[in-house]
């Protein structure tokens, strides 16, 4: 078993259970001073998994990300996407390349299809393992698919993670999916783990944020957390959003606070279609 406040892939690698997201930044020169600070600050305090993407301002977040980890390569486990527009044999590879020229290293520690698309996964897994098998990514993984979808995957395919929007709002994938990735051992990796802020007035997580000092969005972090194979990956473009997600992995929710929780936010009664965002 993991240690906690650890994941552990297929492969055999472990991470941290909270990474950083950069969706929407690398976008304003104005901010980007900031988001070098923040992605900084969240290596220093050992949040060392960072989630990018080629289509994240047409590859400024991955810039960005470079720029962050200049020096500092080995203490970062990259994560980048490609498009499915990109995903077929020829386009994977040369997306992937891209994306290494922009983030200034030669290896992508895990690459994602960002979503399902008109090539046929089978084709696309063969790419990703290419690339597995060339060094230019050390795994490969998937972002927004369902457990039909994985069901498509080709015999033996088994992705690092599926990377798919969960938080209290957005349950669905307990039904089904998380039960499906469980039996293959394989993680989740959770996106808008604080529904990118809208869930932060409620008045139940206010209550239970009350109750332990803490703030509404640590404990919408903590309830995502609550599970060992979950990675959270929520974005901060401050150092002071920074702290305050790390905090989040000190805050441990009681049986109380967690039947209140799903009082407000009920979990799925049935399959419901995979949301993104």
């Amino acid at each position: 078993m993991a240690p906690a406040g650890t994941v552990t892939f297929p492969s055999g690698v472990r991470v941290p259970a909270m990474g950083q997201g950069t969706w929407r930044m690398g976008d304003d020169p104005a901010r980007r001073a900031e988001e070098l600070a923040a992605l900084r600050l969240g290596l220093d305090l050992g949040l060392t998994v960072i989630d990018t993407a080629e289509m994240y301002g047409d590859g400024a977040a991955e810039e960005l990300v470079g720029e962050a980890v200049r020096g500092r390569r080995e203490q970062a486990f990259l994560v980048s996407k490609v498009v499915p527009s990109h995903a077929d044999r020829k386009g994977t590879a040369a997306a992937c390349h891209a994306s290494l020229r922009r983030l200034g290293t030669d290896r992508i520690d895990l690459y994602l299809l960002h979503w399902r698309g008109d090539v046929p996964l089978h084709e696309t897994v063969e790419a990703l393992e290419a690339l597995v098998t060339d060094g230019s990514v050390g795994a490969w993984g998937v972002s927004n698919l369902g457990a039909d979808d994985l069901a498509d995957l080709p015999d033996g395919a088994r992705p690092e993670t599926d990377q798919v929007l969960y938080n209290l709002a957005r349950r669905g994938p307990e039904h089904d999916l998380f039960p499906l990735l469980r039996e293959l051992s394989v993680p989740v990796m959770a996106y808008s783990p604080v529904e990118q802020g809208r869930l932060l007035d409620h008045p139940a997580l206010r209550t239970v944020a009350a109750a332990h000092g803490a703030s509404p969005a640590q404990v919408a972090l903590a309830w995502v957390l609550r599970l060992d194979d979950i990675i959270a990956i929520p974005k901060a473009s401050t150092t002071a959003h920074v702290e305050e997600n790390h905090a989040a992995l000190g805050l441990r929710l009681t049986d109380d606070d967690l039947h209140a929780l799903d009082a407000a936010f009920p979990p799925p009664v049935g399959k419901q279609p995979l949301e993104v965002l």
